[in-house]
């Protein structure tokens, strides 16, 4: 055997025990072991975000972009949704309802 042969089958070796330890060498990464999103998780979220619009809300009607009654029924349609989250986050964590959140689920079943 010649040593460009030795060299190449060298290079094989090497190029195989690299490719082998690139895709068996794989560590798992914490988010592959942590929990999927649960459904309080995605409340929890939805819940945060109608607390931001309601402040955007808020600023840009002191601003002067929105009239006074725009803004009201803006305002309690952000507050009817957010109640009705919260009264979701209470039934999958057994709390007791408010008697706020008990009616924002009353009107949402009705409509």
């Amino acid at each position: 055997m010649s040593s460009m042969d030795v060299t190449v089958v060298l290079a094989c070796v090497l190029l195989a025990a690299s490719v082998f330890l690139f895709v068996f060498g794989v560590r798992n990464d914490a988010s592959d072991s942590a929990p999927h999103r649960t459904k309080l998780d995605e409340l929890m979220e939805r819940r945060d975000a109608i607390y931001e619009n309601l402040r955007d809300l808020r600023f840009e009607f002191r601003a002067g972009k929105f009239s006074e009654k725009d803004y009201e029924e803006i305002k309690q349609s952000l507050e009817m949704e957010a109640a009705r989250v919260l009264a979701d986050m209470d039934r999958l964590t057994g709390s007791v309802p408010t008697p706020a959140t008990r009616q924002a689920a009353t009107e949402r079943h009705r409509s």
